[in-house]
């Protein structure tokens, strides 16, 4: 397949792409600090349903079908890194707010 070829066919969704990623740093660039934990609980329960999503991919790959196996085990595993890593940050974001006790040190 001709790349010049493919970007004709599917100039509709290049653009769409395009857009879709300056919409999204204009808009994580202008949310206030208060907001960024509830906004990071909802992230990680979008990667869930792609961590489902690509289980599904797997159940459904064939025998001979390693390319979606191969797509379905690369989802899996970038989800589940999603999912963890985000519930890690919203954790430590959350023992920010948290007051600290009198008489209390960590060392």
């Amino acid at each position: 397949m001709d790349i010049l070829s493919f970007i004709g066919e599917n100039i509709t969704f290049i653009y769409l792409i395009v857009l879709m990623i300056f919409v999204g740093i204009e808009l994580i660039s202008h949310v206030p600090s208060v907001l960024h934990t509830p906004l990071m609980s909802g992230a990680n329960a979008i990667h869930g349903v792609v961590l489902i999503g690509a289980i599904i991919v797997l159940g459904k790959a064939g025998e001979d079908d390693l390319f979606s196996k191969a797509v379905g085990f690369v989802g899996v595993v970038v989800g589940t890194l999603n999912v963890i890593g985000g519930f890690v940050v919203t954790d430590r974001m959350l023992e920010m707010f948290k007051k600290k006790q009198k008489g209390s040190s960590k060392t």
